[in-house]
């Protein structure tokens, strides 16, 4: 995919997203005038309640990834994810200055206990099990599964794989505690390498200590793109077939008060 393909994808995936939660935000608000004034007491409400009066903490990946968070810089508001949120916290009443960016592990996020943050976000997709420990917004997106194996010379053995069959004896990464390593332990072998973020797993790769890693599709796709300098030399092989995972959405604290919002 060309650059000016790849941009333009990503736009027109963007432009999804927006649409998704407009239309979500205006159906819990009802779309009238009328509702002004309930509108503001409910964000002078939830300001009220937040980790920090008056401020919205929210928490994402160490590092966050493209195409969710670009740069590394969600205060940015590139990518999916930085965007949606502060398209949310305008809908809860917080300005863009009113939002405080912090960091966690994608396993201490869902972990039972108290937070230091109001929202996670960083592609959690909804389970039963993650719901006993914490709270879950509306879904906002539902990714596939796709692999990115190695290319270079000398360790190109699964480049041309076609199945997940081709990956019996492949030594698979993917992020502790996803939804893609679920799908690799299923899909692909019981032997799936586990690495605290995409960043660790990628930088294995690299080092050609593990022969592939299981993403998100955008991630993959993202990943595997030359241009993007985030993978020496890897191909992406393809989705998994009927990979549809659990929808994404933001994290909360168990029993947060802003869960209703």
């Amino acid at each position: 995919m060309s650059k000016n393909s790849k941009w333009k994808l990503f736009g027109i995936l963007c432009a999804s997203f927006a649409l998704v939660a407009a239309f979500a935000l205006v159906g819990c608000s009802g779309g009238s005038s009328s509702t002004t004034s309930d509108d503001t007491a409910a964000a002078e409400a939830a300001a009220d309640v937040t980790v920090t009066q008056g401020k919205l903490t929210v928490a994402t990946g160490n590092p966050a990834y493209p195409p969710y968070v670009m740069n590394d810089d969600p205060a940015s508001g590139e990518g999916f994810e930085a965007a949606l949120t502060y398209a949310v916290a305008e809908k809860m009443g917080f300005s863009a200055e009113d939002v405080v960016w912090v960091r966690t592990g994608f396993d201490e996020a869902i972990t039972p206990g108290d937070k230091d943050w109001d929202m996670n976000i960083q592609q959690f997709s909804i389970t039963e099990e993650r719901k006993q420990a914490v709270d879950f917004s509306t879904p906002y997106f539902t990714p596939t599964q796709a692999i990115v194996v190695d290319s270079a010379e000398g360790h190109d053995t699964y480049a041309k794989a076609t199945s997940c069959a081709d990956l019996a004896d492949a030594v698979i990464g993917a992020e502790a505690g996803s939804t893609s390593y679920t799908w690799g332990m299923e899909k692909i072998n019981s032997n799936i390498q586990v690495f605290n973020s995409n960043a660790d797993a990628a930088n294995a790769l690299n080092a050609h200590q593990i022969d592939g890693i299981i993403l998100d599709t955008p991630t993959a796709v993202y990943m595997a793109d030359p241009e993007m300098e985030e993978l020496d030399s890897a191909v992406l092989i393809g989705q998994i077939a009927d990979s549809e995972a659990d929808p994404l959405a933001f994290l909360l604290p168990k029993d947060s008060q802003l869960t209703p919002y």
